[in-house]
């Protein structure tokens, strides 16, 4: 018999594959492979092993998560689908001995090629090697635990190294990694969820896929402890298999102080990548900062020399932390316990020698015997509950390099005589005397907070503080004897000063003078206050010198409501100036100002919605003014809580806002500028809107259109300004037709019906305010 080339081809492929899957063997995955089937078959879709293309995929997340695992169940899976493949693990420590990468670069030509005396004399030349030879070749490549550039320029370097239909796949801790390797396809391997942790800690600690009876509380206890990372769960399971219940007990409780080793070591990998900036960084986080805001933990570590902004980065793109929508630090309990853990291990049985005190009890050792060292440069002060603290006077004499000092919850019996000139965050509600000691001038000071304490004369505490971003003196005039009226007018120094925080300084009358680029100001509980200047300014075109200032609160301050509420400014009147208005301020009142040229009244509800539909000479709106009347809710409590406020155009959210309505109505307005977002519809919609929890009502509601040349808008074609304007509830249609219409001015008024909760008939009339109106069409004004 007689074969072709092709036949005989054909053949010799079949043979090679048949021998590749005959030959292959299989890496061991994991004894309890829990949850990795679901994020293989994620991984799968982004590798398209049908497609003819090369791939690069990148698979990063933090030590422990499980990405090694999970690349081996897919190179399992996969590799008999390639010409030939090749699994290069622990890429990172392999790379660290002498001529590392020219060993690697040697198994990866061995295991493709199969040549044992094909020997890599250097890097360089391994890197021709591997391109010369592998270009035509269809492989798998997984490069296992990565994390340094030069590892994968030396073994992946380009997509051309490799033939078409190859597939390489990368896992690292560092996503910025594959970034700067132009890995396009990634992803980020998260922590497993309840069902499978529980799963997993089972087949650990009772050789079973569940709990046994009496220990079902306790491993729920490990498993908040393990917050879903596979590798503290085999751990923890692992170390207390088969032990008692009190063990089991006295286990869990030395996690909750001190990481277990295993686990520590893994995870701190990533902190030992870290530069010495980015370290402190870390730990700072670790110890002070978690779950605070983004912006202001930058603003404080910005102020301790740290270049936070490319630091948090780089935290972020090695899976340290994460910022979560709400601009919120995020970090796994665990990796907050290795951080930790790093300074306790400074000192481990001397806690004053550490750089960071946040244990309550190290905090209170410290504090009141007088413990404290020049090591010291970070307290956090968070006791189990609210509890007095015996302060020794000299407590902080030693502590000349204290950066941060924060007070949550304590009480003091008694003041410091000394405090560090480094301090750059002073964060100590009801600091117990009246005045800071007197060595402290504060010129470092970023950040100072000091609500519900005993000062009674500020101008000496303002005196020095040049480098002030953000000052809260919350309270602190509600205590008998204070006399203050007034802020002192060196407060305009603090150039850096973006927020003050005045809320509830029950006797201050007036706000003379701020700094030039103040952002916000709140002012809401200040019941006094009858002066506030600049804020009258600002919000009617007259010369403002707080250009930057962007929101002010004047929440319950019922003696402003006639200096403010009734002179708000009419942007038509700014002829070109409405983007010096950019922002909002919230006061008490009940009505919104006449020149908004749409106005609604509303029953008491959460959310409204204004549709402003036939949109013209879009290209000639600026940006438009917002108002509304809300009041509480009076029927969730006592207390004064905060109520989140926000509003959308075309569901593009512009603003959101956190107010203390004070049991009151108040008027909410907002000037917003079409700069980055601008609706390019024919139609708007602008929605109201507060969330169901603790919501507000909203009472009534105005929108107002602001264009480049409006001041003039008297001189166009009346007919420009409205067509047939028509504002209505959005009722079902029968109400409608059973509505009365009236006409005034020309403008079609809708009359309704509609019965009350008592059975009762109320009549309502809509009127849309049109002294100035925008360039519309028609407005249709729905109730949600």
């Amino acid at each position: 018999m007689h074969w072709t080339r092709s036949e005989s081809k054909f053949i010799q492929e079949i043979t090679q594959a048949v021998t590749r899957i005959v030959n292959r063997t299989y890496l061991n995955v994991a004894k309890h492979p829990i949850g990795v089937e679901s994020r293989v078959h994620a991984i799968n879709m982004l590798l398209s092993v049908g497609m003819n293309d090369i791939r690069m995929i990148g698979v990063f997340g933090v030590g422990g998560i499980g990405k090694t695992t999970i690349t081996k169940a897919i190179y399992n899976l996969n590799a008999y689908q390639f010409e030939d493949s090749c699994f290069l693990a622990n890429v990172r420590e392999t790379s660290k001995r002498e001529f590392g990468l020219v060993q690697l670069q040697e198994k990866l030509l061995y295991d493709i090629l199969g040549e044992s005396s094909l020997k890599v004399d250097n890097v360089d030349r391994g890197i021709n090697i591997i391109k010369e030879r592998l270009c035509s070749k269809r492989i798998l490549l997984v490069l296992d635990d990565v994390d340094q550039l030069a590892q994968l320029e030396a073994l992946s370097g380009e997509s051309g190294w490799v033939g078409l239909g190859s597939r390489i796949i990368i896992t690292t801790r560092d996503k910025h990694l594959l970034t700067k390797h132009q890995v396009g396809l990634t992803y980020k391997v998260k922590e497993m969820d309840h069902n499978e942790a529980l799963q997993l800690f089972s087949w650990h600690a009772f050789k079973k896929d569940k709990p046994i009876d009496g220990f079902v509380q306790l491993s729920e206890h490990a498993l908040r402890c393990a917050r879903g990372l596979p590798l503290a769960l085999v751990v923890l399971g692992s170390d207390i298999y088969g032990r008692s219940l009190h063990e089991w007990k006295s286990a869990l409780d030395k996690c909750k102080r001190l990481p277990n080793k295993n686990i520590h070591k893994i995870l701190r990998i990533s902190y030992d990548d870290l530069d010495d900036n980015e370290k402190d960084i870390f730990l700072d986080i670790a110890c002070f900062f978690k779950g605070k805001d983004a912006d202001y933990v930058i603003k404080i570590l910005d102020s301790c020399g740290f270049f936070p902004d490319i630091g948090i980065r780089v935290l972020t793109d090695k899976s340290l932390i994460a910022i979560e929508e709400n601009n919120r630090l995020v970090m796994h309990d665990l990796i907050q316990e290795m951080g930790r853990e790093i300074v306790r291990q400074e000192s481990p049985k001397e806690p004053g020698r550490r750089s960071r005190l946040w244990f309550h009890g190290d905090v209170r050792y410290v504090l009141e015997e007088n413990e404290g060292t020049n090591k010291i440069e970070g307290i956090l002060v968070e006791l189990p509950k609210r509890d007095l603290i015996h302060l020794s006077s000299k407590a902080f004499t030693k502590m000349k390099r204290l950066l941060l000092f924060i007070n949550r919850n304590a009480c003091f019996s008694g003041g410091p005589n000394y405090l560090s000139n480094e301090l750059r965050l002073l964060d100590w509600p009801e600091y117990p005397l009246q005045a800071l000691p007197s060595n402290f001038h504060g010129k470092k000071l970023s950040v100072f907070r000091i609500s519900h304490s005993l000062f009674k004369e500020l101008k000496e505490v303002f005196e020095n503080f040049q480098n002030m971003k953000i000052m809260e003196l919350s309270d602190f005039l509600d205590f008998s004897g204070t006399d203050i009226v007034s802020l002192p007018a060196s407060i305009k120094r603090f150039i850096g000063l973006e927020r003050l925080i005045l809320q509830d300084c029950k006797q201050l009358q007036e706000i003379v003078e701020l700094p030039p680029n103040i952002k916000e100001v709140d002012a809401s509980g200040c019941m006094s206050l009858e002066n506030f200047p600049e804020a009258s300014k600002k919000f009617q075109f007259n010369a403002c010198n707080l250009k930057a200032l962007e929101w002010i609160d004047l929440g319950g301050c019922h003696k402003m409501l006639v200096n403010i509420g009734n002179h708000v400014a009419d942007p038509l009147l700014g002829k070109g100036q409405f983007k010096d208005l950019l922002g909002g301020i919230i006061f008490p009142g009940n009505r919104i100002p006449d020149w908004f040229s749409h106005h609604k009244e509303t029953a008491n509800t959460n959310s409204c919605e204004v549709d402003i539909n036939g949109l013209r000479y879009m290209d000639e709106v600026v940006g438009i003014a917002l108002c509304a009347i809300i009041g509480p809710n009076l029927l969730i409590g006592q207390e004064k809580p905060l109520h989140l406020i926000g509003v959308k155009i075309n569901d593009n959210e512009v603003q959101e806002r956190w107010v203390d309505l004070m049991g009151s109505d108040h008027v909410w307005l907002e000037y917003v500028i079409f700069e980055s977002f601008k609706p390019k519809e024919d139609n708007m919609q602008v929605k109201f809107y507060s969330y169901l929890h603790e919501p507000v009502f909203f009472k009534s509601c105005g929108v107002h259109l602001v264009h480049k040349h409006e001041e003039n808008v008297k001189d166009h074609d009346p007919a420009l300004l409205h067509e047939n304007v028509d504002v209505h509830l959005d009722v079902p249609n029968e109400e409608i037709e059973n509505s009365e219409l009236d006409s005034v001015d020309g403008i079609q008024l809708s009359k309704r019906r509609r019965q009350d909760d008592d059975g009762g008939i109320r009549e309502s009339i809509l009127h849309p305010q049109h002294k100035r109106g925008p360039l519309t069409s028609g407005v249709q004004i729905a109730d949600l």
